[in-house]
């Protein structure tokens, strides 16, 4: 059982859950970065390219003709599928630029005008009337 109550610390602190939810919307966020690389930026890409769904170029590796589609390509043996691999790194690279400018968004808003910390200098308050006196007393009292 002391094992289970463990479990049950660690995950009920706030850093298991908020990287949970940071999963989960980073699944989804990803989901609409990748409908945004494959429908709205690579069909113009793909236009000025022949007019050919970018993703489907290839390099046949076993005498595949090279006007079948991809999925059929791979079927009759390995392709080398570099239209994919330069979709799936366009999203990538669209996903850790969005991804960075949040997290500059965030730091700008915690640090707002990234000023110095000033340092403000507080004199003490003088002693009281009683304490002035005492001393006087205990110096002349020295001497």
């Amino acid at each position: 059982m002391a094992m289970l109550e463990e479990f049950k610390k660690f995950a009920m602190k706030g850093n298991v859950i908020d990287l949970a939810v940071g999963v989960i919307i980073g699944g989804a966020f990803g989901r609409i970065v990748d409908s945004l690389v494959q429908d709205v930026i690579m069909p113009p890409i793909g236009k000025l390219f022949g007019g050919l769904d970018f993703a489907s170029y290839y390099l046949p590796l076993n005498g595949q003709p090279y006007g079948l589609p991809l999925a059929e390509a791979k079927k009759a043996g390995a392709v080398l599928a570099y239209g994919n691999f330069f979709t799936i790194l366009l999203n990538f690279l669209i996903l850790a630029f969005v991804i960075f400018q949040m997290v500059r968004l965030m730091n700008r808003l915690r640090s707002p005008g990234n000023k110095a910390p000033e340092v403000v200098v507080v004199e003490p308050p003088p002693p009281p009337e009683e304490v002035v006196l005492l001393r006087e007393i205990r110096d002349a009292l020295k001497r």
